[in-house]
């Protein structure tokens, strides 16, 4: 697994979540879905920066998240319960960062979010967290280092990979919101 320590900034990012939460308010229409929002990250580079602050900042702002660390039920298993938990949000919000694509987890989550997408009126609203948005849609940079290394492990379902591949592809190519490093 190849890892890229992140830099990331010391200030708050406010202003970023100020926009995130005033976008989706007004996408938010009649509630039919268990979670408003559905954060899809990785938990090593923005656990306990960037997500949990916007983590927090949602739910100030009463917006019901669906976040896997304190969501999920004692003994439940996180392979069953997350793709019900995406099924049941209005969005999903992906946070991209500069060891997303080490995760194989991510990328597997990262396609069933595509794939609800594809099938239901799910929005999805990346965030790019000091990464370039190209290297996310072109699986360049450090994503290309982490999808080959991925492929060169014979544990790993190609068809996975594959699939993962596709969901960066289409969620890279969407318009977000690129945070860069202060």
């Amino acid at each position: 697994m190849v890892l890229h320590p992140p830099n990331f900034p010391e200030s708050s990012c406010s202003e970023e979540h100020e926009k995130i939460i005033t976008s989706y308010s007004s996408s938010s229409s009649t509630p039919q879905w268990k979670y408003d929002a559905f954060l899809n990250f990785y938990g090593k580079d923005t656990r306990t920066s960037f997500t949990d602050h916007l983590y927090v900042d949602l739910k100030r702002n009463v917006i019901l998240v669906f976040r896997d660390d304190e969501t999920l039920k004692r003994g439940e298993y996180i392979s069953q319960a997350l793709p019900k938990e995406i099924q049941e949000s209005q969005i999903a919000i992906v946070i991209f960062s500069t060891n997303y694509a080490s995760s194989r987890w991510c990328l597997m989550e990262l396609a069933k979010i595509v794939e609800w997408e594809e099938k239901t009126e799910l929005t999805i609203f990346p965030i790019f967290y000091c990464v370039d948005p190209s290297n996310v849609r072109n699986q360049t940079g450090y994503f290309a280092e982490a999808l080959a290394a991925h492929e060169e492990d014979p544990n790993i379902d190609v068809e996975k990979i594959r699939m993962g591949r596709a969901a960066l592809r289409k969620v890279g190519s969407i318009v977000g919101w690129h945070i860069h490093d202060r």
